[in-house]
């Protein structure tokens, strides 16, 4: 996931970089890291977790207890409803 992606996702899903950051367990700072796609001049890479956490949260995927997923139904019609969006202004 670059940057910008990381970035996107967050405003499609209409979270706060609070919100995202603890969506994600992050901090605050870190979030931003990513969404910038540095650190003090450093490139910082976005982990393959935290691509992953992305997409089980866009599913309303919630929690995972290694063989049921917690839904968060608000957050999945949420989601659905960005991505109709997103949709209906690509074409």
């Amino acid at each position: 996931m670059l940057p910008g992606q990381f970035k996107r996702w967050r405003k499609q899903m209409g979270l706060s970089q609070k919100d995202a950051a603890d969506a994600l367990g992050l901090k605050r700072r870190v979030l931003q890291y990513y969404e910038k796609g540095e650190r003090d001049g450093k490139k910082v890479q976005i982990p393959r977790s935290i691509s992953l956490a992305c997409y089980a949260l866009s599913q309303g995927v919630e929690d995972f207890d290694g063989v049921t997923a917690k839904k968060n139904v608000a957050l999945e019609k949420a989601a659905a409803k960005e991505m109709a969006i997103t949709i209906a202004n690509v074409d």
